[in-house]
């Protein structure tokens, strides 16, 4: 199971028992739209190689409030 924790500078994520942090700037770059608009289905996509998804994505925006 993945943990994704976002806040307004990036996510931290716990991924088979390893923790880690992604930065806004890098999961920015990787996805190619502001930190915002990303959607938690597309972080999980850059943690994970073949992640389960369920129910609708959230953009980071509506998390963070």
């Amino acid at each position: 199971m993945t943990i994704l924790s976002f806040d307004e500078t990036g996510v931290d994520v716990v991924y088979e028992g390893t923790e880690f942090r992604l930065e806004k700037r890098l999961i920015e770059d990787a996805i190619g739209k502001e930190y915002p608009e990303v959607t938690d289905h597309e972080v999980l996509k850059i943690v994970e190689p073949d992640p389960s998804l369920s129910g609708e994505p959230q953009r980071i925006s509506d998390i963070l409030t």
